[in-house]
């Protein structure tokens, strides 16, 4: 061990207090997401704001964490909440058990559920990490109506899952977005 060892070790200590600090002010200033993360699950929306959840319970069997659970319900004339003959009456995750894996998304045949960039799912709360429905579904845009509510874009649903985008386009959605790229938007 050398005499000069000790001042090499201030030395070190000393050029770095002039240097920039590196850090980030997380969680006043929060970090973004790359555009492709994928993050909490949302529910979507049709154009005219029906649900596109059908309650078939899908995404469920094929969470290998057992996260999901979903429990369809019948849509009536006077209640309608999606295009077709069910909806998702109850609808929960519970993110203690989710490991984000996608399965879900890739199972959903209406393209109902899927990912968006949103990371913060940390809480202290157990009960506050099981969402529900109503935290779920996407919000509504400018133009949409909350169910029930009977169908507006069309006589029945092969006209929402069918003719979706075009119906879409018509209700003012740009070329190169989806219903779903514009509620994450409206979610950030």
């Amino acid at each position: 061990m050398g005499i000069f060892d000790p001042l090499k070790g201030f030395g070190v200590t000393f050029g770095m207090m002039f240097k920039k600090v590196a850090t980030e002010e997380y969680p006043e200033i929060g970090a973004p997401a790359a555009p492709r993360y994928h993050g909490r699950h949302q529910l979507n929306r049709h154009p005219d704001g029906l649900e596109k959840c059908v309650g078939c319970e899908l995404c469920a069997w094929a969470c290998p964490a057992d996260a999901i659970f979903v429990e369809g319900g019948d849509n009536t004339e006077e209640a309608r909440y999606s295009p077709g003959e069910r909806y998702g009456a109850d609808y929960q995750i519970n993110y203690l058990r989710c490991i984000g894996c996608g399965l879900c998304v890739e199972a959903c045949p209406t393209r109902s559920l899927t990912m968006i960039n949103f990371y913060e799912l940390a809480d202290d709360n157990r009960q506050d990490l099981i969402w529900t429905k109503e935290d779920l579904l996407a919000p509504l845009l400018p133009g949409m109506e909350q169910p029930p509510h009977p169908m507006r874009l069309g006589d029945d649903e092969q006209d929402y899952y069918v003719g979706g985008p075009e119906l879409a386009r018509g209700r003012g959605v740009p070329e190169q977005s989806t219903v779903e790229t514009d509620t994450e938007e409206a979610v950030r």
